[in-house]
């Protein structure tokens, strides 16, 4: 007797959706909320601009919408009072060697809080997070004191950077990245006889690069906004960073300008737009990095 072999048919999704690891398509409701809410958040920044173009004062919120010409006149009154390309060094003296220090100082202890196996590694991570909750400003006078007169480092750019050399904050963001690379890579590459430096050199630092950048970014913002800590250390204006030869123009010189509304948002703009210019141009790199890329199957 013939055995008839029965097939149950596939059972076919009638709304099978957007194939794997596309994004659904969004809808117009939700594309005019994200439009609206991007023109609430650039339009401080679009005033600013423009009223640093004015060349009369306009306070108003009809401001924003300048009926006669554009001038440049207020940046111009900028650098015939104050040094600009001279500012601009020594802020990119002191945010260079403030990134540095932390990029190599945050890269090491956030690999060493995570991937070594030390007595007290709680501890110290927990020390570290209870700093974060300390303002800077509160530990200014002693760290004057140790910096002035202990070490002498007054009127020099060592000076300026020394206290930002450390970010606990970068440590703790090298810290969690390093957490989330297989375990496996790391232990290969040590059966191979790679050392702890090589293994981070080798292995670690290639697959974190979107913490690098998180990490230079945020560094970046706050020596390059910081006016307060270098004014302490140096009174020479030939080494005082951008922001405080602006704040100096500002408080002093702006208000005798033609146009002082203008003049004070124009320094504004000068000390704003290298901080816009290097998120634009690194934006598109803060992605999830495939960290499990480096294992096999």
């Amino acid at each position: 007797m013939a055995v008839i072999e029965t097939r149950t048919p596939p059972v076919v999704d009638p709304d099978p959706g957007p194939p794997a690891g596309r994004r659904k398509p969004r809808t117009w409701p939700g594309l005019v909320v994200l439009l609206l809410g991007a023109l609430v958040f650039l339009f401080p920044f679009y005033y600013m601009v423009v009223g640093s173009l004015q060349a009369k004062p306009d306070t108003s919120l009809a401001g924003a919408f300048p009926t006669g010409g554009l001038t440049l006149n207020n940046y111009g009154e900028i650098n015939s009072r104050v040094n600009l390309a001279k500012s601009l060094v020594n802020s990119g003296i002191f945010t260079g060697g403030v990134i540095l220090a932390t990029v190599v100082f945050g890269v090491l202890a956030g690999y060493a809080l995570a991937r070594l196996q030390f007595r007290g590694r709680g501890t110290l991570f927990a020390s570290m997070l209870l700093v974060q909750i300390v303002p800077f400003q509160l530990l200014i006078i002693p760290i004057y004191v140790m910096i002035v007169r202990s070490y002498g480092l007054a009127d020099t750019y060592l000076g300026m950077i020394l206290p930002f050399a450390i970010n606990s904050t970068a440590v703790f963001i090298f810290r969690q990245f390093f957490l989330q690379l297989p375990e496996e890579l790391f232990s290969a590459a040590r059966l191979d006889g790679a050392g702890e430096f090589r293994v981070l050199w080798s292995v670690a630092l290639p697959l974190v690069r979107p913490a690098l950048l998180t990490a230079v970014l945020l560094t970046f913002i706050g020596p390059w906004n910081e006016f307060l800590w270098p004014f302490l250390v140096t009174k020479q204006t030939g080494m005082q960073p951008l922001a405080v030869t602006l704040a100096n123009y500002i408080s002093n010189i702006a208000g005798r300008a033609s146009n002082p509304f203008g003049a004070i948002l124009a320094g504004a703009v000068v000390l704003a737009a290298p901080a816009v210019a290097l998120f634009a141009v690194f934006q598109k790199h803060f992605i999830a990095s495939d960290l499990g890329s480096g294992l096999k199957g």
